[in-house]
């Protein structure tokens, strides 16, 4: 088990300050961004678990929030999945001018609406973005032109009782040209709230970032 040292930062981007809570192992062997979906935030106590469990594997983390607590009180600011993406496009371009991740491979973890963000701003930051994670995601709403544009490798997680969004992923992964794998997690539903199935998905995402973020010389 590692000790990340976890620090919160302030963003500024468009005037706006934005805050992220990072938390860096010793020999990182990378960084990922979290995009929480709709009404979640940093705090989100499944998003702070995959955190963890990636920080046990030597994967840095950051909990972002990409909406502003005033932003997040409007419903229409949260499904603005173009807004969402550029502010996450803004914060991995901090990242890679800060001394402490500069270095650091990059990856995504999107949930819910967030993985359609995550996406759109890995196909707009070709070949930055190494790895992308969704968790019970609507890569949809990213749109077919911009599925067909990504081109890390991605990884599908949904559970198998959540069938209407494991239908839309499906679909989804029909689009990506990219080495795209959806991985159903048994007997979850949406939320992932169901024992050990969280744990699940924190196995197989530290996994994914392990085998796919690699640093570049």
């Amino acid at each position: 088990m590692k000790i990340c040292m976890a620090e919160l930062e302030r963003i500024e981007m468009d005037g706006l300050i934005l805050e992220g809570l990072l938390s860096l192992p010793p020999d990182a062997k990378g960084v990922v961004l979290f995009a929480h979906g709709s009404g979640s935030s940093r705090h989100s106590p499944r998003n702070n678990f995959v955190a963890k469990v990636l920080c046990d594997h030597g994967v840095g983390t950051l909990l972002l929030d990409l909406l502003t607590p005033e932003e997040d009180q409007d419903a229409s600011a949260r499904f603005d999945i173009q807004l969402l993406s550029e502010r996450l496009v803004g914060v991995t371009r901090w990242v890679r001018h800060q001394s402490y991740t500069k270095h650091l491979p990059i990856g995504y973890f999107g949930a819910s609406t967030g993985a359609a963000a995550a996406l759109r701003a890995a196909a707009s930051l070709v070949p930055l973005v190494q790895a992308v994670v969704s968790r019970g995601g609507r890569p949809d709403l990213a749109g077919a032109r911009v599925l067909a544009q990504v081109d890390c490798p991605t990884l599908l997680l949904v559970g198998s009782l959540d069938e209407e969004v494991l239908a839309l992923n499906r679909q989804a992964a029909l689009l990506m040209q990219c080495d795209v794998h959806l991985t159903v997690v048994p007997g979850a539903t949406h939320l992932f709230e169901e024992p050990g199935t969280l744990e699940a998905v924190a196995r197989h995402a530290a996994q994914w970032f392990e085998r796919h973020l690699r640093t570049k010389h």
